[in-house]
């Protein structure tokens, strides 16, 4: 089995209420934060006869479905 961790983030262009409002709580509770980006981590297994093109296959599932590459990035690591 080969498994896919992958995180998916807003890009920095793209504005994020959802960390700016965990942020400001953060804040409120007086936590030293200077800023926060709130982002999806999905773990995908493939199976292992899928090995010689796992990234190929990763990056077209975050492509096409996993993210939006409108406003989002992602990254992955493989790992077996």
């Amino acid at each position: 089995m080969i498994k896919a961790k992958i995180k998916v983030t807003l890009k920095m262009s793209i504005l994020d209420p959802q960390g700016s409002a965990v942020e400001k709580a953060l804040r409120s509770m007086d936590y030293p934060v200077d800023s926060v980006r709130i982002g999806k981590y999905m773990e995908v297994v493939l199976p292992e006869e899928a090995r010689e093109n796992a990234e190929s296959v990763i990056n077209e599932i975050c492509h096409k479905l996993l993210s939006n590459p409108v406003i989002e990035d992602y990254s992955f690591e493989l790992e077996d």
